[in-house]
């Protein structure tokens, strides 16, 4: 077992290292690629007005003027040991890790993502929570009673809740809950968890729905589906033979069976929500990485938009690592590979 952990560390951290190089490649070697300059990369950090001298000094002193596997050393080295970025008569020191520096705030872009992260944190994991707990479960009635009234009904509202857009529900379930009926929070508001646990949790609560909403449709979906392809093994009617209670062979052979392909989206969804749920914290106004990364964009700050990506990149490695560990615990025959 601790020789599987430490090959899929190993794994997990080459994977970062490409994957670093492959976003640091997308925004500063495909634009020169396609016939971008270290002048035209320049004008993005500077004002509409600025001079040609401007745009060439602030090249020059952005590195554009480098090879590119230099400019790449050189923003690696930053994460770990810091960088200094210069601005005309002024030297910013970025400290470790350093993401990048923007140069529309005059910040470091690694505090915003510290600030901005409780915020996302506590949208995943209440969602996943609910949407885990409840596509399983409906997923597994839905397949133990095949069918049935209950399974037709519970497939039809999962393939409602796949079809519809998240900014369709969300701002639908805003103006139903939060502004007619008022029983939820309404939009953007957050309250940290350790300030006050039952506010957090009512501020969140139609977030966290409205997303479940949509993934636990999906995981409904797949449960039933692992579970009816489970349920006709051999192996299951060995252990009906055996005697055992019903709700042990569903629970211990039965959903331990089908639980492989659940991990395997799971922690995909949860790595890529961890890293911004764009849709969501846009509907419900939720100052997270999402809507970080959307202000970047939205106001071509390049630093921001490559931050918010790597750290995006690096939960879902180390979501699939965990997935990795995990089927080893429920599959033990994993162990062996």
């Amino acid at each position: 077992m601790i020789t599987y952990i430490i090959r899929r560390l190993v794994a997990a951290i080459v994977l970062l290292f490409i994957v670093s190089a492959v976003t640091f490649s997308i925004f500063f070697l495909m634009p020169k690629l396609l016939g971008a300059t270290p002048e035209t990369l320049a004008t993005r950090y500077v004002g509409r007005a600025a001079t040609a001298d401007t745009v060439r000094e602030t090249a020059e002193r952005l590195g554009f003027y480098d090879p590119i596997y230099k400019q790449y050393a050189d923003w690696v080295g930053g994460i770990f040991a810091g960088a200094d970025y210069s601005y005309g008569s002024g030297v910013e020191h970025c400290p470790a890790p350093c993401l990048g520096y923007s140069f529309r705030n005059n910040q470091p872009v690694w505090p915003d993502l510290i600030d901005r992260l409780p915020v996302t944190l506590s949208l995943a994991s209440g969602a996943a929570v609910l949407w885990l707990l409840g596509g399983v479960a409906v997923g597994t009635l839905s397949a133990l009673r095949k069918g049935t009234i209950f399974d037709r009904a519970a497939m039809s509202v999962s393939l409602a809740g796949v079809s519809l857009p998240i900014f369709f529900t969300g701002l639908l379930s805003l103006s139903i809950f939060s502004y007619n009926l008022g029983w939820t929070a309404v939009g953007g508001a957050y309250t940290p968890f350790l300030d006050d646990p039952g506010q957090w949790a009512y501020n969140l609560l139609l977030p966290w729905i409205t997303l479940a909403l949509l993934f636990s449709a999906q995981y409904a979906r797949l449960t039933r589906a692992g579970m009816l392809e489970t349920m006709n093994e051999d192996f299951i009617r060995t252990a009906r033979a055996k005697g055992l209670p019903e709700r042990t062979v569903v629970v211990r052979h039965g959903l331990r069976g089908a639980l492989t392909p659940i991990l395997t989206i799971f922690g995909l969804d949860v790595g890529l929500l961890l890293g911004g749920a764009v849709l969501t914290e846009s509907a419900f106004s939720l100052q997270g990485l999402g809507k970080y990364a959307i202000d970047g964009i939205t106001n071509y700050d390049l630093p921001k938009v490559m931050g918010v990506t790597i750290l995006a990149a690096f939960f879902i490695v180390i979501a699939n690592l965990v997935v990795d560990l995990l089927y080893a615990v429920v599959d033990p025959r994993v162990r062996a590979k």
